[in-house]
């Protein structure tokens, strides 16, 4: 073997299993392993996962936050104004350097698959262009999946539909849209008719932006879920945010979320932004804002969460840590039960890498070498503890690597350190 780790604990819980790692892939997978490697690393029970993924981000503006101004409220729609007076100010070499920065701080995350969204409605399509270049240079380590976004709506922007014809040309990978910000629902009904049937024609997936917002009667989800069925696109459609359903009543879901369920769309929730972006409007009671993770889980719809934004015009905050987003969803859904805690760890791996149909993910032999040894001994630990990633490997190569956390005391009659883990000093 060229490598082989020993002593992990995986996420399913199995504790004792050395990896075999051969020629970039998963080559054995056993209790106490009889190949020697080249090389040899002792995981000492840690718990060893396939990378994270992030179903859903917007890498064309990350790291811009303060430019040109500061979002003074912290709403959407200040968020998207600003956002239009950038726009303007974009320099090509500017986006590729921060979009960079961003995948180093994703791969020292261990996040090693992002699906981003990037805006179609400026005609000189630069941003695409850009993040294409960003695809082309970190496609050694990381797999950069592009969304063609007409942030602006795809009837209410006049150039829309060309520009996001001429991006799927260039090499983005999927449909996006976002029907709630059309001028009418029936605009936005249309565009979700037009965008599917697009993607059918060119055998593409497709990602929108979905009733993103606090009116229970933004339903363009129910539009999704029929256009799939009809144009037979089960499998490759993901509705993102889906918000609105936090405000619908519990009668016209129990409609909703079968039809979702039977059509084969997956939900992408964005724990992070849902929760500061949405019921602004509310005094009290105040609405959480996430879509209804639990339920969509329970009736076997695929779920995943994105990181959605990173210091930009709508989020003033976060660093690329998907173990961060799950610990938020987690606790925004009150998803605290044992089973529905793991299943949030499933949602920044497993689950938006199948919706992704990401080659090759996995802990199974076959499957690419591309995992995060954390310093966590579970699924629920490393949430709780947001942890340390001691080693990220991406084809059997170790990419980035961090201290595990601990902190040295100096309290008479106590133990010189504490590392958190419970069971542990």
């Amino acid at each position: 073997m060229d490598l082989v780790i020993r002593n992990t604990t995986l996420p399913d819980g199995r504790t004792g299993i050395d990896i075999g790692i051969l020629d970039g892939r998963i080559a054995a997978l056993a209790p106490q392993l009889a190949a020697r490697g080249v090389r040899e690393i002792d995981a000492a029970g840690d718990l060893v996962s396939p990378p994270f993924v992030d179903a859903h981000f917007h890498m064309d503006a990350t790291l811009s936050y303060g430019l040109p101004r500061v979002n003074q409220s912290g709403t959407l729609l200040e968020g998207i104004a600003l956002w239009g007076e950038l726009k303007p100010q974009l320099s090509q070499d500017a986006l590729i350097e921060r979009a960079l920065r961003y995948c180093d701080w994703a791969v020292a995350r261990g996040l090693l698959a992002i699906r981003t969204h990037v805006d179609v409605c400026d005609d000189r399509l630069l941003a695409v262009e850009a993040l294409l270049e960003v695809k082309r240079r970190v496609a050694p380590y990381l797999d950069l999946q592009l969304v063609a976004f007409p942030q602006d709506g795809l009837l209410r922007s006049a150039n829309a539909f060309e520009n996001l014809k001429r991006s799927i040309d260039m090499g983005v990978d999927v449909v996006g849209g976002i029907p709630h910000f059309e001028r009418t629902m029936a605009q936005g009904a249309e565009s979700v008719r037009l965008l599917c049937e697009f993607a059918a024609e060119r055998g593409l997936r497709v990602d929108m932006h979905c009733d993103e917002s606090d009116d229970p009667m933004s339903r363009h989800i129910e539009t999704l879920a029929y256009e799939t069925q009809r144009l037979g696109l089960q499998g490759r459609v993901a509705g993102s945010h889906l918000t609105s359903m936090h405000s619908m009543d519990n009668y016209y879901v129990s409609k909703l979320i079968p039809l979702i369920a039977e059509s084969g769309v997956a939900a992408i929730a964005n724990p992070l932004i849902n929760i500061t972006l949405q019921g602004r409007n509310d005094t009290y009671p105040k609405r959480r804002g996430m879509t209804r993770v639990p339920e969509l889980m329970a009736a076997g719809v695929d779920v995943a969460f994105g990181h959605d934004c990173v210091l930009d015009p709508w989020y003033g905050m976060g660093s690329g840590d998907m173990l961060e987003v799950a610990h938020m969803g987690l606790h925004v859904a009150q998803m605290t039960g044992l089973e529905a805690m793991q299943s949030c760890f499933t949602a920044i791996t497993e689950t938006p890498a199948r919706i992704l149909g990401l080659d090759g993910y996995g802990l199974a032999p076959g499957c690419h070498a591309d995992l995060v040894i954390l310093d966590a001994g579970s699924t629920v630990e490393a949430i709780r503890l947001r942890a340390p990633r001691r080693l990220v490997l991406r084809r059997g190569q170790v990419v980035a690597e961090a201290p595990a956390a601990a902190s040295r005391l100096h309290l008479q009659g106590r133990p010189g350190s504490a590392d958190f883990r419970l069971g542990r000093g």
